[in-house]
């Protein structure tokens, strides 16, 4: 295995590449003057042979790279179209995919999962351009799923024998195989929401619910278009995609699919977390309105006797010594005392408490 050029570092940042010649050790780290002529090698072979077959392949990976370094290469190296440039490199989109008849211009999105953050899922963009003999991957920021297939092509030559169409497979796989794990994860915690509910809801568990919900969504709008991309990658023909790979991109299609219904459900599972939530937080405030009602009809009669007997507009015109007396005081009392309890037993016998 050769590779005697290092990997153009820019500030963090650096193009790095793998190139098997049709004939010959793999190489890797070429710099960018050497990928035109690895192009051509392959091009002279092909033309030699006269095979339009995946011998040779060229795979040149831009990690963080910043415009005005990846657009010369793009544009004067690989002749991409300057529309699929600026896609690549000024905009942000959903899984997409664009067919340029000598190349295809493809966008996936891989995720990352972290709970402790305002937004629980992060999408991680990756640009290819896809022709027959060649892959270019342009990241915004490492991709721990890129970073694998890019370690088992160095250390395999096998697998870049198969071709440009096959390591679009093994790309788009490790990107859709993030995707389990997330879902794993969110799945935990709509399960511990649903504890809480019935233990201890707190001024956090509502907050906890819209993050699923919003996460959920978030994953519901990038599975769609990227079901999309690789259902027309398994179905429809394109001259860079080999035939027989095409059953590969059905495997990740298959994936997406049950992924697509995973989070179907788990939305309306959220839903019905939420609905439950409302439920108990409406009953736990029936039951406060409750008790609170109970003890204003407690004391509602007691008010009423403590008023009466403690009006003092007129000034009594006869002897009523015997209404402030011991007596009187004993049974205002004994009413008073009495009257709530026997309210409630009243209330109890009613069936409202």
């Amino acid at each position: 295995m050769a590779g005697k050029m290092p990997v153009l570092w820019l500030d963090n940042v650096m193009i790095r590449s793998i190139y098997s010649p049709p004939i010959g050790a793999l190489k890797v780290n070429l710099s960018p003057s050497e990928f035109v002529k690895a192009l051509q090698e392959i091009q002279d072979f092909q033309d030699t042979k006269d095979i339009k077959d995946t011998e040779g392949l060229l795979w040149v990976d831009l990690v963080g790279e910043p415009a005005e370094v990846c657009e010369p290469i793009l544009r004067e190296i690989f002749g991409f179209h300057p529309l699929s440039i600026d896609d690549a490199l000024q905009e942000i989109h959903i899984p997409k995919l664009d067919d340029w008849h000598n190349y295809l211009y493809l966008v996936l999105h891989g995720v990352i999962l972290n709970m402790q953050a305002e937004k629980w899922i992060t999408t991680l963009e990756l640009d290819l351009f896809v022709g027959q003999h060649y892959i270019v991957t342009h990241q915004g920021q490492p991709i721990a799923a890129i970073e694998r297939v890019w370690s088992a092509y160095k250390q395999d030559e096998r697998y870049i024998k198969q071709g440009s169409s096959y390591l679009l497979y093994r790309l788009a796989d490790e990107l859709v195989a993030t995707y389990m794990p997330v879902m794993e994860t969110i799945d935990d915690a709509i399960d511990q929401v649903e504890d809480e509910l019935f233990k201890n809801v707190t001024a956090n568990t509502l907050e906890n619910i819209f993050m699923v919900k919003r996460a959920l969504l978030h994953l519901y709008r990038i599975i769609i278009p990227q079901q999309q991309v690789l259902d027309k990658l398994s179905r429809d023909p394109f001259t860079v995609i080999h035939p027989q790979n095409q059953i590969y991109f059905r495997d990740v299609y298959d994936h997406l699919v049950r992924l697509h219904g995973i989070t179907e459900s788990m939305r309306d599972l959220t839903s019905g977390v939420l609905n439950t939530y409302l439920s108990v937080v409406n009953n736990r405030m029936n039951n406060v309105m409750k008790m609170l009602t109970i003890i204003t009809a407690l004391f509602m009669p007691l008010s009423f006797i403590v008023g009466f007997f403690g009006m003092n507009f007129f000034q009594p015109t006869a002897p009523l010594e015997s209404w402030t007396g011991k007596t009187a005081f004993i049974i205002a009392m004994s009413v008073m005392i009495a009257l709530p309890f026997g309210m409630y037993l009243w209330m109890r016998r009613r069936g409202w408490m």
